[in-house]
């Protein structure tokens, strides 16, 4: 870890990421997640679980959140903030699916990738985490 919080993911095809192989959604439209679906699947990752939170996954623990089943808040919009919190897979898997997203032109969106210390936190605590490290980020520049 560095001193802003952040350490710096390699680009490993064999090195995975802390916690099992899944896909946190959060903030989706219900129109919205059929794109990230397809776009899993282009890039041949139509293997990870994705859960889409829901307003009622708020006060579950990350790890909670990412344990539901596979497709759960599918078609349902999120009033969530928009993010994504990825695991277990590898340190490639990861580069691809941020190039692509931005290859894509989706909509701006927080990252994070689960580590034990967020496996525990409530999802709310995250994702307001996550949006203050998006601000600090922005202030420095």
């Amino acid at each position: 870890m560095s001193a802003s919080g952040f350490s710096k993911v390699g680009a490993s095809a064999k090195k995975r990421l802390y916690g099992p192989r899944a896909a946190l959604v959060c903030g989706y439209a219900a129109a919205e997640q059929a794109t990230l679906l397809d776009m899993l699947a282009r890039f041949h990752m139509a293997d990870i679980p994705v859960v889409f939170a829901t307003g009622a996954d708020m006060d579950q623990t990350v790890g909670q959140a990412l344990a539901a089943t596979p497709r759960h808040g599918r078609g349902e919009d999120s009033p969530l903030p928009r993010a994504m919190v990825l695991a277990g897979i590898t340190e490639k898997e990861l580069s691809t699916i941020m190039a692509a997203w931005k290859h894509l032109g989706l909509p701006r969106q927080n990252w994070a990738t689960l580590t034990p210390t967020s496996e525990g936190w409530p999802l709310s605590d995250l994702l307001t985490e996550l949006d203050l490290e998006r601000v600090a980020l922005t202030n420095r520049d």
